[in-house]
């Protein structure tokens, strides 16, 4: 078992735990959701999604996000995931995040689905 993220208390009052799968979808989304210099002893860890909250939308943004994005998980996760399709669509003021991915340790696949408004 792994510590939830966000650190929380279960309701036995000890730290809560989560389970592997939910533990890499935990850090799937803080990779994507921190920017790089955040992070001292890591200055390059991150994606800079969050930066592009006041940036214009376009197709144009979802093909660099998506580029950054794949980097940043084959240089940080690639050892725990293979990513085997990574999408990102504009639609009016979000970008929506889709990435399909299999598990390493265990082959299984999984995916997740998120959003960023721009």
């Amino acid at each position: 078992m792994n510590l939830q993220f966000p650190y929380a208390f279960d309701g036995t009052g000890r730290t809560a735990q989560s389970t592997d799968s939910d533990h890499l979808e935990q850090m799937l989304e803080l990779l994507l959701f921190t920017n790089p210099g955040e992070r001292v002893m890591r200055p390059t860890f991150g994606s800079g999604l969050v930066q592009l909250v006041f940036d214009p939308n376009s197709v144009e943004l979802a093909a660099a996000v998506q580029y950054t994005m794949q980097g940043a998980i084959q240089q940080y996760l690639g050892d725990l995931v293979a990513v085997q399709q990574l999408t990102v669509t504009p639609d009016d003021s979000t970008l929506s995040i889709q990435i399909d991915y299999v598990v390493r340790s265990t082959g299984q696949q999984a995916s997740l689905k998120l959003t960023q408004g721009t």
